[in-house]
């Protein structure tokens, strides 16, 4: 009796990872930092300029996919969507709190040169190299990689210069079972990890 009791456990726990999601689910991706920085308006200026960021992924629809154990794909959306403005209205944020003011701004060729036609003590833009999670059922588990990769774009008006800083985290983790909750914290912790550790030195 026990016997038949542990398979069957067995057979619904395999059930449940292999078939559990199914379509497209949206990720509320959010910066949400550990860390205060009380130096931040001193380091970049008052007054913050946004330049459109660019997502320059090959596939700009979804930001990862999951794999049960039958081979069907399951994928997640950015929400906001798409994804640069989920990063940009999540930055904007953060520096308000900071106290920083952040305008958006058309565009901007990235040159130190056209820094002097900028009104705003510094720009900001960012390209989206990568922003991927991939998970894959097992029968008793599930390997999530993400990989996370951007390219951030700090032009300061006063001193005339643009840093260029490439900032990245690839973080893998193996799980029971894979949930859209899950994947979610997953990423929205690879966006603290960077953007804390980039805005504790931006330059």
């Amino acid at each position: 009796m026990k016997s038949i009791r542990f398979l069957t456990l067995i057979f619904l726990g395999i059930f449940a990872f292999g078939c559990a999601m199914a379509g497209t689910y949206s990720l509320s991706l959010r910066y949400q930092p550990l860390k205060e920085f009380s130096s931040l308006q001193t380091k970049i200026g008052p007054t913050l300029a946004m330049a459109p960021f660019k997502d320059e992924r090959p596939d700009t629809l979804y930001v990862g996919v999951h794999t049960n154990l039958h081979g069907d794909s399951n994928y997640f959306k950015s929400y906001p969507f798409p994804l640069e403005k989920a990063i940009k209205e999540s930055l904007s944020d953060v520096l308000f709190r900071n106290g920083v003011k952040v305008i958006s701004i058309p565009n901007w060729d990235g040159n130190p040169e056209s820094l002097k036609d900028i009104d705003a003590d510094s720009v900001l833009m960012i390209e989206i190299k990568r922003f991927w999670t991939e998970g894959k059922a097992s029968p008793f588990r599930t390997n999530i990689k993400t990989t996370v990769q951007l390219v951030v774009h700090l032009g300061m008006r006063k001193e005339g210069k643009v840093y260029t800083r490439n900032v990245g985290v690839e973080k893998e983790v193996t799980a029971a079972r894979s949930t859209p909750q899950r994947v979610e914290m997953i990423m929205n912790q690879i966006l603290t990890d960077i953007f804390d550790s980039y805005f504790s030195n931006p330059y």
